[in-house]
């Protein structure tokens, strides 16, 4: 595949989307850090947790380096989010997308989209009728409330967390 450019002139055209190696870890872990003010601390004990009781984890591969990730839950998972427990109060048959990292350089370049694609797909595989996700309030993610607006998520709740963040928590049709 030729070598495409985007906005801010990130090589986009040789990166591939793949299911993750425990050889990723660490690459995960330090995306994630470098993303911490606008979503969950992960250290490794933690993502030991997650990787085992996720339904999907997958990086963005580009030149031999991890440049993004995405994970995410369906609704018959383990996981002790309050944000996940929320939807999984009022819903069945959805995938909860837990967080979505993609390193600053290749921000822009449509990662994001990318991974959303590949989650609507595995969720329609898997017969799930929602693509749920949290956004932000206080402090604000403004572009992530531009992103999830832009790929048709609605609002359909909020709540405070236990870190004392307002968030959106949002829902997108799957497709099923």
């Amino acid at each position: 595949m030729p070598d495409v450019r985007r906005e801010n002139d990130a090589p986009v055209g040789d990166i591939i989307i793949r299911q993750w190696q425990p050889a990723d870890e660490a690459a995960i872990l330090g995306l994630n850090a470098g993303s911490v003010s606008v979503l969950s601390p992960m250290g490794g004990a933690r993502f030991a947790i997650l990787s085992r009781t996720c339904s999907l984890l997958k990086v963005a591969e580009f030149g031999g380096r991890v440049v993004g990730f995405f994970m995410g839950f369906d609704d018959a998972a383990a996981h002790d989010s309050v944000n996940y427990r929320w939807f999984a109060y009022r819903l069945k048959r959805f995938l909860y997308i837990d967080r979505v990292v993609v390193s600053r350089e290749f921000q822009k370049a449509g990662l994001g989209r990318r991974f959303y694609n590949e989650a609507g797909h595995w969720a329609a595989e898997h017969r799930l009728c929602w693509m749920a996700a949290e956004v932000d309030l206080q402090p604000p993610n403004t572009a992530s409330l531009r992103f999830h607006e832009r790929l048709g998520f609605v609002e359909v709740g909020r709540q405070v967390t236990a870190d004392g963040k307002l968030v959106s928590l949002q829902l997108q049709s799957a497709g099923v």
